[in-house]
């Protein structure tokens, strides 16, 4: 309560007549601070008051908001249905009919690697060539990448030779399984130089798609190795080699395999056309050159046919001079450190 001795009251009777209510508040509380000409006091600043009504919808406004949930509407169907889970990839499909021996003696008199023998310089140089071959299958990721084409320009250099070693080679590997084709239909050899029996074949599954080409693969004693004969020869076999049906069926052999290794056999580049046809589904290429006969001119023409694969390598067979002087084989053999 305020004191009513500390009122100006001679103030107040002066101005109780016809005065305002201002004029009155002025000369009991001092308000002349505030009239013109006279500099005002600051004011301490007032909170302002929010009705509670507001302030809940000032929080709930600031308050993050979940996601709305989609929710049907009656006789609505805009609703999104979760996806479907991805389909697991199918297994490739597995190699291999009947089950037949190599013959060993036939593979040495033949100067092939023979396996379950010492190691040899041969076998230390194609762990060098198919090391190449699988680097760049790894790296390049895809099906196509482990499909190799062996060829040569001409008759004669060394190529169904360097196909049989290759695919020992790999075969050799832990975790490959590897399908050596015998794709020169013309003058097939792959089957006899390892003492196999000839049957059905590429050429017969390109012809008869009731024939599953998988099932054609001879299961060798070799571990890992499969071997598909050419199968019969047809005057139109490179009609049969450029059709869809070709590509299917080779595309399928490293479908879902990522540990299956493909070699063909192919006739020489500048003999016949199915080289080249080939050369279209496979990854990479190994043209066989022999030292000392093959010219370069030869090498350019096949290189030229073969082009329809980006990656192609040479491999120079029967060569006898190093430059560095590098020598394989014999170092296992030794009897005395020296």
């Amino acid at each position: 309560m305020t004191e009513h001795s500390k009122i100006n009251r001679t103030d107040a009777r002066k101005v109780s007549g016809n005065s305002s209510l201002f004029e009155r508040a002025n000369s009991a509380f001092g308000l002349d601070a505030l009239s013109p000409g006279k500099k005002a006091f600051a004011l301490p600043e007032v909170e302002k008051r929010v009705p509670r009504q507001a302030q809940a919808k000032l929080s709930s406004a600031a308050a993050p908001q979940p996601a709305p949930v989609p929710t049907a509407q009656p006789g609505s169907t805009q609703l999104t249905a979760p996806a479907a889970p991805k389909a697991p990839a199918q297994p490739a499909i597995p190699l291999g009919g009947s089950e037949q021996a190599v013959d060993r003696d036939i593979m040495h008199s033949a100067g092939l690697i023979v396996p379950e023998r010492p190691v040899t310089a041969l076998l230390e140089e194609f762990r060098i060539v198919k090391r190449e071959l699988l680097a760049d299958a790894r790296a390049g990721g895809s099906a196509k990448s482990r499909q190799i084409l062996v060829s040569s320009p001409h008759p004669g250099e060394g190529k169904t030779y360097c196909a049989l070693n290759l695919a020992i080679a790999l075969a050799a590997e832990r975790d490959l399984e590897v399908l050596l084709v015998d794709a020169d239909v013309m003058r097939p050899s792959v089957a006899r130089r390892l003492g196999l029996e000839d049957g059905q074949g590429l050429m017969d599954a390109l012809a008869d798609q009731n024939l599953d080409l998988e099932r054609l693969a001879i299961k060798t004693d070799i571990d890992q190795l499969f071997v598909l004969p050419a199968g019969a020869n047809a005057s139109n076999a490179a009609e049969y080699l450029t059709s869809e049906r070709t590509g299917e069926l080779l595309k399928r052999l490293t479908l879902n395999a990522p540990n299956r290794i493909v070699i063909f056999d192919t006739p020489p580049a500048l003999a016949a056309s199915a080289a080249a046809e080939l050369a279209a589904h496979v990854g990479q290429v190994l043209l066989v050159a022999r030292a000392d006969e093959t010219s370069r001119a030869a090498l350019e023409d096949a290189r030229q046919l073969l082009s329809a694969c980006a990656d192609i390598k040479l491999l120079l067979n029967a060569a006898q001079f190093s430059p560095s002087g590098r020598q394989f084989g014999g170092y296992g053999a030794q009897e005395e450190w020296t």
